[in-house]
């Protein structure tokens, strides 16, 4: 995968842009346009997406520190990502209201699989139970961004691949 130098600043500054977006939101517990922002990169931009969810990981650590929380970053924005490139029609706002709100409801599990395998079953669901109420809110904020954000915000991003493809 060879990347132009435009293109290469452009999913760096999409990275910074997800930083960004979490810290506008950051006053509401679980609701984020995060999720969002990396299934539609993952729809416009495939496999590079990658490079934005890790530039927005890492920058996200060295904001709050590298710990167990960090961790889970490394993979449940990787599963968003597969989860965007494989699923079809990437302008059906349906779709992804879908995954998005299915997303935001299995986050916590998602992170819980770092707690189970370093605190075992007990400290695993735990957490997960924990969070139940964070998973709704995370549902139901993805669900409605979705719904209203979605195919703007893919009609844009898509918009500046297209310049990129023919800069």
């Amino acid at each position: 995968m060879r990347l132009k130098t435009v293109e290469m600043i452009v999913l760096a500054l999409l990275g910074a842009l997800l930083v960004v977006v979490q810290q506008v939101l950051a006053f509401l517990p679980n609701i984020e346009l995060v999720s969002l922002l990396v299934y539609i990169y993952s729809k416009v931009f495939r496999w590079k997406a990658l490079i934005p969810v890790y530039i927005f990981v890492l920058l996200e650590g060295l904001l709050y520190g590298f710990t167990i929380w960090w961790v889970t970053y490394l993979y449940v924005w990787a599963v968003l990502v597969l989860v965007a490139v494989l699923v079809r029609n990437p302008q059906s706002t349906i779709i992804a209201t879908v995954v998005l709100s299915l997303y935001g409801l299995s986050f916590g599990f998602l992170c819980s699989l770092v707690t189970f395998v370093i605190g075992g079953i007990g400290a695993g669901i735990s957490f997960f139970v924990a969070g139940i109420a964070f998973d709704i809110a995370h549902f139901a904020g993805n669900m409605t961004a979705a719904l209203v954000l979605y195919y703007p915000l893919y009609c844009v991003i898509r918009g500046l691949n297209m310049r990129l493809v023919h800069a």
